[in-house]
């Protein structure tokens, strides 16, 4: 099948891998613009540009799809198909409706549930056990398409939302070749999503970060990997000063302290108590201007003095 492809992130190089491997024709890959990162502001490809340059691909990185330009440009590349994961930015119906059999979208939730920009974080920060991807036909509204087909997966105890994004990724990419498939066969079914059921997962933000200790183990724990790689739980109440929290362990054990009190310090991390009377131990964590490191290695030089 001649497809043309829009992602951006790592995310997104899982699926148009696996088209590529399953032997279609990527007639046109679009990808967010070059983008200055690190110290230097040096212009930095996107990961799935770097990916289909590897490959040969004829990559094109439109400033905005709303515009004659873009569209004569998809026009152009004659696709059957436009297959979508995590482009990052939304696309007029006019180019929806270029190639004969639509256009699909990879979304790393099960839709109705968690429609918006970060749906794999906020399924985590609201403890969702289970989660998933859905393949969805493109409509005007958000995350609003009729699914083809959804798989799920168990969300991992202590799985944070960088872990969860990389096996959703792969699940992804496998329910995408599955649904290219029976497209191409004339098989795929086309389920309306039930709209009245819908949540909505926005983009995340820095007050999402400072920790209440006043909530439990449990919800504090949520955040912290739900927050993970960006923009990071934090917390003063080990050094005075703001740091970030990057791994944490919820170890069952009760305590009388009063919410955010260190109740013990040493190899293992640091035990903070919680709202609900249980105790949240840190076990990886990074002080401002410091690097990331487990809270053992930080305590040799900042001892806690309690």
């Amino acid at each position: 099948m001649r497809i043309l492809f829009m992602g951006t992130p790592d995310f997104a190089v899982a699926s148009l891998r696996r088209l590529v491997e399953d032997g279609h024709e990527i007639c046109g890959v679009l990808t967010q613009p070059d983008k200055p990162k690190n110290r230097g502001h040096k212009l930095m490809p996107t990961p799935v540009k770097e990916y289909a340059l590897t490959k040969d691909l004829p990559v094109y990185q439109p400033v905005t799809l709303r515009n004659a330009e873009s569209l004569e440009l998809v026009r152009s590349l004659e696709p059957d198909l436009i297959a979508v994961a995590a482009y990052g930015k939304l696309l007029p119906e006019d180019i929806l409706n270029v190639p004969p059999l639509g256009s699909i979208n990879v979304h790393s939730s099960l839709l109705p549930k968690y429609r918006g920009a970060a749906p794999i974080n906020w399924a985590v920060l609201n403890g969702e056990t289970e989660t998933g991807v859905s393949i969805m036909y493109m409509a005007k509204e958000l995350d609003a398409g009729d699914v083809i087909l959804q798989k799920s997966i168990a969300i991992g105890e202590t799985e944070d939302a960088q872990a969860l994004t990389a096996r959703l990724a792969e699940l992804g990419a496998e329910a995408l070749s599955e649904a290219v498939g029976a497209l191409a066969e004339g098989t795929a079914s086309r389920t309306p999503q039930d709209h009245e059921k819908y949540t909505y997962a926005p983009m995340l933000g820095k007050e999402l970060s400072p920790v209440d200790w006043t909530r439990s183990a449990h919800e504090i724990s949520c955040q912290v990997r739900g927050l993970i790689p960006w923009p990071c739980a934090t917390t003063d109440v080990i050094s005075g000063e703001e740091m970030k929290l990057y791994a944490v362990l919820e170890t069952g054990e009760g305590t009388g302290a009063r919410p955010g009190a260190i109740t013990a310090a040493g190899k293992q991390g640091i035990d903070v108590a919680c709202g609900d009377g249980k105790v949240l131990r840190v076990t990886e964590l990074q002080a401002k201007g410091g690097k990331r490191m487990t809270a053992g290695a930080y305590l040799l030089g900042h001892p806690i003095q309690r």
